[in-house]
């Protein structure tokens, strides 16, 4: 499992800092919504009734369609679009729902899991193209994902040779409290890396606090996409990545840490 990790990501990160480093805004555009439309297929296999009718096959693929709209607004640097977009699929997945209903009663709580995913996946990984659309965004992206990274690899080898005692065991049976004070320890120590280029005016206590509340979000989004994997009863939500599993597993930390980032750099970056 160890190898496999190293593998992926010594496979993995080259070609994804070339992406950001010289891919430029539209290319990294394109690259997260490819990573959308795995992570959706990933969540709606997660999510999946065996009770679900001709609803579940019709309702979920509009979040594809829309989700590249959410993102491509979101590179076009326009949040009320966005808000426009997410307003309209609940829209049209209501208006389709109103004539499944009657063969499928089944079709409210699919419209439900369709819009939280639409929610959770599209519009959260928008945050990190407009994050990479700011001022020294390439910078941003690097800051987010080497935190957040090094948190899950903090809490996942603390926990491993130190954890004790468990976090969360009805929702994730294998974390523990040590690992979680490890991915912290993580984030503090990376974020720090990058204290002086991007935030020079800003007071440690203020960075600190950043990074801990990276860190924390992280480790929510981590805990929030076990709950699915718990009730639908499966270990990993694919196997694209060799020893981390899929997408979803892979960006599920990373989906709630970047609107952190986002408004800390809308709002306190000078």
């Amino acid at each position: 499992m160890h190898l496999k990790r190293w593998l992926t990501a010594i496979v993995g990160i080259p070609l994804l800092v070339l992406i950001i480093s010289f891919g430029g805004s539209l290319l990294f555009t394109l690259l997260i919504i490819v990573i959308s439309w795995i992570a959706l297929w990933e969540y709606f296999r997660i999510v999946a009734s065996p009770n679900d009718g001709n609803a579940y096959r019709i309702i979920p693929p509009v979040a594809y369609i829309t989700g590249v709209f959410i993102l491509w607004a979101a590179y076009k640097q326009s949040p009320e679009t966005v808000v426009a977009i997410i307003a309209f699929n609940l829209i049209l997945c209501a208006s389709v729902g109103v004539f499944c209903f009657e063969k499928d009663s089944n079709t409210p709580a699919i419209i439900t899991r369709q819009v939280l995913g639409s929610v959770y996946i599209p519009l959260f990984l928008a945050y990190l193209i407009l994050l990479r659309n700011v001022s020294l965004g390439s910078s941003w992206i690097f800051f987010l994902l080497a935190v957040i990274f090094a948190g899950d690899t903090g809490a996942y080898y603390v926990g491993s040779y130190f954890g004790r005692h468990k976090l969360c065991p009805a929702v994730s049976p294998k974390k523990t409290v040590e690992g979680a004070l490890g991915g912290l320890a993580a984030n503090l120590l990376i974020g720090a890396l990058f204290k002086n280029y991007l935030m020079p005016n800003q007071s440690w206590w203020i960075v600190s606090l950043l990074f801990i509340t990276m860190g924390v979000a992280g480790q929510v989004g981590d805990l929030f996409e076990s709950q699915f994997k718990r009730v639908g009863g499966i270990k990993d939500s694919g196997t694209l990545l060799p020893g981390h599993g899929g997408i979803l597993d892979r960006i599920d930390a990373l989906l709630f840490a970047a609107p952190v980032v986002y408004y800390f750099e809308l709002f306190f970056s000078m």
